[in-house]
């Protein structure tokens, strides 16, 4: 949290500078950030062979959104990497976006043990980009920041990417650190998880996602990653 530096943009996705994960999180009430600060972040979305898709529950550990459930891995874009993760204005309008991909292949490692021969750059698919801003409802209460609380306020790029293989035969190494249990999902298995009455806790950026955009394109997969029929590269999907 404290040594992570995230890329900090404007409502237009312009890179204003960076900040540490930790900083960038905090919503002090009253304070200079009540919304936190607005940073790039992406959610991966791995689909298998017979086109299901790979949740995980975020381990109970976790200092932001402990124990709820989401999609294949979330994370940040970092500065200082290599391949470096900052999306120039040229590559998001292109939507070739090779700085979210390269920290997506990043974080599938480091989450899920799963190495870029499996899940290669050139396979990952950037759709679109959302701005959502949402306070952690879950986080331990004695885990907070003084004078406020946690949450997300992020640039989100989504990224699909399916895998040639059946889930159980993915490779996988799953961090304990980070995850607590892994799921591949139909699609009317994933509306049943997310029923109200089945108890389970989700990310708020997956339930916006999920709303918003994932059945669509999931109902027309193929095309979702192999045309660009929903690519939207100038669009910033704005809920707050």
């Amino acid at each position: 949290m404290r040594n992570d530096r995230v890329i900090l943009v404007d409502a237009q996705d312009v890179v204003i500078g960076d900040a540490s994960k930790e900083d960038a999180h905090k919503f002090l009430d009253g304070g200079a950030t009540p919304t936190g600060t607005l940073h790039r972040a992406f959610s991966v979305f791995i689909f298998d062979a017979d086109d299901r898709l790979l949740l995980q529950q975020r381990a109970a550990s976790k200092i932001t959104f402990p124990s709820v459930w989401t999609n294949t891995c979330c994370s940040h874009q970092l500065t200082g990497q290599e391949p470096g993760e900052i999306d120039s204005p040229s590559a998001i309008a292109s939507g070739s976006c090779r700085g979210a991909k390269s920290a997506a292949v990043r974080k599938l490692k480091h989450e899920l043990g799963i190495d870029e021969s499996d899940v290669p750059i050139g396979s990952i698919k950037f759709l679109t980009r959302l701005h959502y801003c949402a306070k952690d409802e879950f986080a331990e209460h004695e885990n907070q920041p003084v004078g406020g609380t946690w949450g997300e306020h992020e640039m989100d790029y989504i990224l699909f990417v399916k895998v040639p293989r059946v889930g159980e035969t993915l490779p996988m190494d799953v961090n304990a650190d980070e995850i607590d249990a892994t799921k591949w999902v139909s699609a009317s298995e994933l509306k049943s998880m997310m029923d109200p009455t089945s108890g389970l806790r989700w990310s708020p950026w997956f339930r916006i996602i999920a709303e918003r955009f994932l059945y669509e394109w999931w109902g027309d997969l193929d095309a979702a990653l192999t045309t660009d029929k929903y690519v939207d590269v100038g669009t910033i999907h704005k809920v707050m």
